[in-house]
């Protein structure tokens, strides 16, 4: 099942083009309401401590969950941990990119989490959309995402290939300390990257 989750953080709106379809799961994660709303979605679910979403009476929702504001996690971790519990295996969250940056990186560390449980997940605010992977690989389409980079997580990423691109790579290693895969571009309809022995992150920008 398929599942969005919209947090906080600047969006661009116009070049979101993950957009849920009748039947699929939206959790909104507090603030993450009124990114939801500038997409014209209603989201299914309110969870959060709601300290971000704004004074007055908490929007309408099918389901309003309240967690404490001193807590272990946070409010897009535990939107996660409730779409996992609700059967989706297939997440999109919208936002959550920028701002604080600790939030930042806690929501890509997300997708290493999602990714260890065998979940297909992509983080997007308009301006970025990112990707985890590690021992695979991925189809990216050419779109309004003029860059493509990938990142080592890992200290060492090895057998990396990128095909369809300005610069191609074949077998190549990346190091964790070295950033010289940043700023390619697809130059046909779709860029294949396949990672064998290692984990990335897959970053598209404009």
């Amino acid at each position: 099942m398929k599942a969005y989750i919209y947090v906080g953080g600047e969006i661009d709106s116009t070049a979101i083009s993950e957009r849920p379809t009748d039947g699929v799961l939206t959790v909104a994660a507090d603030s993450g309401w009124h990114n939801a709303r500038r997409l014209d979605v209603v989201p299914g679910i309110l969870l959060g401590d709601f300290d971000s979403i704004g004074n007055g009476p908490l929007p309408e929702a099918e389901e309003i969950l309240q967690v404490p504001a001193e807590k272990d996690r946070t409010d897009t971790q535990l939107a996660v941990d409730l779409a996992l519990s609700r059967g989706a295996d297939d997440i999109v969250i919208i936002g959550g990119l920028s701002g604080r940056l600790d939030h930042t990186l806690s929501n890509l560390a997300v997708l290493e989490y999602l990714a260890k449980r065998h979940v297909h997940a992509v983080i997007t605010d308009g301006f970025n959309r990112v990707r985890y992977l590690k021992n695979t690989g991925a189809l990216i389409a050419r779109s309004a995402f003029r860059y493509l980079s990938l990142l080592a997580v890992d200290e060492v990423v090895k057998g990396v290939t990128v095909q369809g691109c300005k610069y191609p790579l074949k077998n190549a290693r990346l190091t964790r300390d070295c950033g010289y895969a940043v700023s390619n571009e697809i130059t046909g309809n779709c860029a294949l990257v396949e990672v064998r022995k290692g984990a990335i992150y897959l970053i598209e920008s404009k």
